[in-house]
């Protein structure tokens, strides 16, 4: 109940504003200003136990307490490892991150592209932090996690080995920005060995709150040098790499002294003219501050001698040391991958700089409700999240005739949390989704689920390239202008797993859920007197015995008894709790128990619920499965959405996913309480109702 609550709240704040790089969320709840200042007036040091400088942080396997990499582990402060410590010296520059004894390779290249622009850095690290002007041990960074920006606080201890930085370190021996960015990126993310491996597009987008594509650079288009022209001129962030075909080739260096397995970053194109004849270039940057290509356009190559002294001396002075140039007809072969970063609307203030639309939404998939696995798994697909979008303004420039101008969108559903959760033997699950156009009669469609059927007859329009273990996977589309259909999933049903999908378009395009309307017409049969036979009143005399009223134990025993001899449903029998509930949501006169016509009616609710329950059982096994309450909540006349399904799925199902017959009464009846309670208190029929503490406690203790 609590967690639930907690949720809510967390949704109106966001609706507010928090989670925006302007007012990021306190990481757990540890508040940057308040902790610095707390240390000063006691003239402490700061100490983070969020995060302390002991073994796990450090790690779980190949970093754990016991690993030798670990042994003669010191944490020391900067002030302890030199006489003159500084945040940052000179500006921070693409040679203040250098490698350490850590495989995060990927990180450090995002890092190193992230220097180039001063308005992003600061974003991610906040000015004002010294060494000097009020220190107190501690610093924060700032960083982008599954759409929210949240401050993330560290204290100044890190980790040495004879008296030297174990991970990222700046060329400037007193320079320490990047190792105290680095240790707050491993508290975020549980500790320093869950950095290990990685895609650079990772980092960006962590650095940006950006939304990256991938392109293999064997199929690249033919105009991707000047897609790489605009993404540098719109201040995206570019990563390249070379993929290996065995783990022995892991960070292998090539003839030409190029890494395998290693995250390179693409800092600038520039053209120049070579023999008379023009001649791409692309400059590459390696994190590690050395070991550079060999080939051609190399450092002193005999190339630069046969172009312009001017532009070569131009092209040299945009150089640092691990940073190289190289044809772009070389990068293409010697390189395997190149991914680009797309800047949100709210990181590019330039007004020259085209602005993405962005639409953006949080949910999760949970086994028995939401997680409908892919299109191979029928059954169960159409249970998936749903969302919407519309397309009304085709491209500036689109592609496709006058009749049928096309719209761009970038589409990217990423799953959160699972590098934090690496530590606990979670992998990353295999993800992808598809869109599909909708009909012009199903364009107004939103209150609940498209079914199964939907999806029988219709195929989508477009998909994400393949079901693949990624932390995103995402892919640029061109589409006729229209309304869409976004079915994210997980490539099998039936795991569990948090996601958020991402909508940048060309232009600006609407969005929502499907599915997130609640409303209820439930079952009520019309019952007096005169239309009850006989035969029922004489069951009702025998049961309710002298006082003509049936009460919960009495209820209980009745309806349990004819549950006992029935072999189409299984069941454990009404709980008392339920038997109350019962009689509460009919007790029109306040007795705590039920006359005649109230008991009449309670028993044409349960004959109802009978025969919903009768009909999702379609396999005869005498209990429904989970998915299946979608259906059976629609027949009941309950519309709800994703969040009140999952949780009732979490309160009535059993561990192998089904309910039986008792729980699925339990619920309507519960349901229907729960919406009677919520009419009678939304005087006004706004929808939303205001109560005092003791007005809560009443309604939730009914």
């Amino acid at each position: 109940m609590a967690g639930v609550a907690a949720k809510l709240f967390k949704e109106r704040a966001v609706a507010e504003g928090l989670g925006s790089n302007r007012k990021p969320v306190k990481y757990l709840n540890q508040d940057y200003e308040a902790l610095r200042d707390q240390c000063l007036q006691a003239g402490t040091l700061f100490k983070d136990e969020e995060f302390p400088a002991c073994p796990s942080a450090l790690g779980y396997r190949e970093l754990g307490p016991y690993s030798p990499k670990t042994q003669g582990v010191v944490w020391k402060r900067p002030t302890e490892l030199c006489t003159n410590p500084q945040f940052i010296v000179g500006g921070a520059t693409r040679t203040d991150i250098c490698q350490g004894a850590l495989g995060d390779c990927w990180l450090l290249a995002a890092i190193a592209s992230l220097t180039l622009d001063q308005e992003i850095l600061d974003r991610v690290v906040p000015k004002d932090q010294s060494f000097q002007k009020d220190y107190a041990g501690i610093f924060h960074f700032l960083f982008w996690q599954f759409g929210e920006w949240v401050d993330v606080v560290v204290d100044d201890r890190l980790p040495t080995k004879n008296g030297e930085l174990l991970f990222v370190h700046s060329e400037e021996g007193n320079e320490f920005w990047s190792a105290l960015l680095e240790k707050a990126y491993a508290k975020l993310n549980g500790s320093y060995e869950a950095l290990t491996g990685g895609s650079t597009i990772e980092g960006f987008e962590d650095f940006t709150g950006g939304i990256s594509e991938s392109y293999e650079l064997r199929k690249a288009p033919p105009n991707l040098y000047q897609i790489i022209q605009k993404a540098l001129n719109a201040g995206s962030l570019l990563g390249c790499s070379i993929d290996t075909t065995s783990a022995v080739e892991t960070e292998a260096i090539t003839r030409q002294k190029l890494v395998k397995g290693h995250a390179y970053s693409l800092t600038g194109a520039e053209e120049v003219n070579y023999h008379r004849r023009p001649e791409k270039l692309v400059r590459i940057r390696n994190p590690w501050g050395q070991v550079e290509w060999t080939g051609a356009w190399c450092d002193n190559a005999p190339e630069w001698n046969y172009i312009d002294p001017k532009q070569k001396q131009a092209l040299d002075e945009q150089s640092d040391d691990g940073e190289f140039w190289m044809a772009f007809s070389d990068f293409k072969s010697q390189f395997t991958r190149l991914e680009i970063c797309n800047l949100s609307p709210d990181t590019l203030t330039s007004k020259e700089v085209h602005k993405w639309g962005l639409t953006l939404f949080s949910g999760h998939w949970m086994r028995g409700s939401t997680a409908g696995g892919c299109q191979n798994y029928p059954v169960t697909y159409w249970t998936n999240p749903q969302f919407k979008i519309r397309l009304d303004e085709p491209d500036d420039d689109h592609e496709g005739n006058a009749n049928e101008p096309c719209c761009t969108l970038l589409v990217g559903l990423m799953q959160k949390n699972r590098r934090r959760q690496r530590r606990v033997g979670e992998a990353l699950l295999s993800i992808g989704y598809s869109l599909y156009q909708l009909p012009k009669e199903l364009e107004n469609h939103t209150d609940v689920h498209l079914s199964r059927e939907f999806f029988t007859r219709n195929l989508p329009a477009a998909r994400s390239d393949s079901y693949i273990n990624l932390r995103e996977v995402s892919s640029r589309m061109k589409l006729p202008q229209g309304e869409y259909l976004i079915v994210p999933s997980t490539f099998e049903p039936f795991k569990d797993g948090e996601f958020c999908l991402r909508v940048f378009t060309e232009k600006q395009a609407k969005a929502q859920e499907i599915g997130d309307v609640v409303a209820a017409k439930p079952y009520e049969p019309h019952v007096d007197n005169k239309g009850i036979d006989e035969e029922f009143k004489s069951l009702f005399q025998k049961l309710s015995g002298e006082d003509s009223e049936i009460t919960a134990n009495e209820l209980q025993t009745t309806l349990n008894g004819v549950l006992a001899k029935r072999t189409d449903v299984k069941s454990d029998g009404f709980n008392i709790n339920t038997c109350r509930e019962m009689i509460s949501l009919l007790d029109t006169n306040g007795t705590g128990s039920l006359g005649l016509v109230e008991f009449k009616t309670l028993w044409m609710k349960i004959q109802k619920y009978l025969e919903i329950y009768k009909k999702m059982d379609t396999d005869y096994s005498g209990t429904i499965d989970a998915y299946e309450m979608r259906n059976a909540l629609r027949e009941a006349g309950f519309t709800l959405n994703n969040k009140v399904q999952e949780i009732i799925v979490g309160r009535y199902a059993c561990s192998n996913l089904t309910i039986d017959f008792d729980g699925f009464v339990a619920c309507m009846i519960r349901l229907e309480t729960l919406f009677k309670m919520f009419q009678l208190l939304d005087k006004d029929r706004k929808g939303v109702i205001r109560l005092s503490l003791a007005e809560w406690l009443c309604c939730v203790l009914v």
